[in-house]
């Protein structure tokens, strides 16, 4: 067994196609990396202008009491 993953990770060392699944993987990584960023960006965004429209709200019910 230990023969075996031995010469399978050798093989996968000297193999160029395992370069570019790795650079795959990091371009991938980066990518979702910027969308987590985006999400996070566009949902804190909403809470702040949700958070501002219920000030607003409040503000104007405090009249109406």
């Amino acid at each position: 067994m230990k023969r075996t993953l031995t010469h399978f990770l050798k093989r996968c060392i000297s193999d160029e196609c395992g370069a570019t699944a790795v650079e795959y993987a990091v371009l991938l990584a980066l990518i979702l990396l910027a969308c987590i960023a985006a999400v996070a960006t566009v949902g804190l965004n909403t809470a702040n202008a949700w958070n501002g429209n219920n000030q607003s709200i409040s503000g104007s019910m405090s009249h109406v009491q």
